[in-house]
């Protein structure tokens, strides 16, 4: 049994990357299993890890959540349940969902570096399950290289075994850079690149569902639209005129404003957009619910301010459900059309 670990930082798309190899091993005739050591606690009442459930239903698991994901933390963990996280527990689990498959997908933590406390972090998992480490780089600038870079040296220095890193959910605007630059710089450094994806919102763009959930609040209108992708997100805090050339521009868009402000939100509705986010907990004017429900737009008044809106909305990313028989296609499609999974496969084999 070979086990292949998938680290990345969030919305650098961990979750399709896993079902996309996981559907195309099983083509290739492999019995495959998921694992994910440690879940990440998001919003107020799930009590299963979604990427669990997913894989479950995808892999046609028959382990119970609780053993493909038996841990699940917060970013306050350190201060409850820390005496309950060993790796005793983890390598248990480990055991049961590896039985009888070939190859067992890890999942990791939505950072490389979250339970580092004590020592169960991304890399010090995947030595201790002698895994071979795969590493998704999100691109957002060039820290992102060096981030990537420093990750790929510790896991050398850890001897981690590397398949390589994957640049996945590449937007146009950093596809040249990404072939041109980025690349060539992380083969240079001695890293192995397996691929490039580019951003496809199908399968990359949130919904105005899962903003709402991250963000909580009140839907004002548009709760049948609530399925629309958000591919950009505005903040509409200057002036009017200012702001209208960036709603022009972006399609798709959420676009964050107080609720005290009716004439940016007004003129957000007459462009593109998909969601509209009033903060300060502040009832907009009536003309603005109005005009959205004509269009068919969510408006959601959330109590946050603007800032912490925004902040909060930087960790939203898309999430595939079991159900969704097209973001899954797409997942494999990604991995025939642009990963080396031959040479994963070789990887393993090692």
């Amino acid at each position: 049994m070979k086990s292949l670990f998938i680290m990345g930082t969030p919305a650098s798309g961990k979750t399709a990357v896993s079902v996309g190899l996981a559907l195309k091993f099983q083509q290739e005739g492999y019995r495959v299993a998921y694992f994910k050591p440690v879940g990440h606690a998001e919003g107020t009442f799930r009590k299963e890890d979604e990427d669990g459930v997913l894989m479950k239903s995808v892999l046609r698991m028959e382990h119970p959540v609780e053993d493909i994901v038996p841990f699940k933390v917060g970013p306050s963990y350190l201060s409850g349940s820390r005496h309950h996280l060993t790796l005793q527990e983890i390598m248990s689990s480990f055991r049961k969902v590896s039985s009888g498959a070939d190859i067992v997908i890890v999942g990791g933590s939505a950072f490389p570096h979250i339970l580092g406390s004590p020592g169960l972090d991304s890399i010090a998992l995947a030595r201790e399950l002698k895994s071979t480490a795969i590493f998704l780089i999100h691109v957002e600038n060039d820290f992102s290289m060096d981030y990537a870079i420093f990750i790929n040296s510790y896991l050398e220095c850890r001897g981690v075994p590397l398949a390589g890193s994957i640049f996945n959910n590449v937007p146009r605007l950093f596809q040249a850079k990404t072939e041109g630059v980025y690349q060539p710089l992380l083969e240079e450094n001695g890293f192995r690149s397996l691929g490039i994806i580019p951003h496809r919102p199908e399968i990359a763009s949130p919904t105005v569902a899962e903003y709402f959930e991250a963000l909580g609040g009140e839907i004002l209108s548009g709760e049948e639209s609530m399925d629309r992708l958000v591919e950009d997100v505005i903040i509409g805090a200057m002036t009017l005129e200012s702001a209208l050339g960036y709603l022009r521009r972006a399609p798709n868009k959420a676009v964050i404003t107080g609720g005290d402000r009716a004439d940016i939100a007004l003129a957000a509705l007459e462009t593109s957009t998909s969601a509209l986010i009033l903060t300060g907990g502040l009832y907009p004017d009536v003309k603005i619910t109005a005009r959205a429900a004509e269009k068919g737009i969510p408006v959601l008044l959330v109590h946050y301010d603007t800032y912490t809106t925004l902040e909060k909305c930087t960790e939203i990313s898309r999430r595939i459900h079991p159900t969704d028989r097209r973001s899954i296609e797409l997942a494999l499609e990604n991995v025939e059309r642009h990963i080396d999974w031959k040479g994963i496969l070789q990887s393993l084999e090692q």
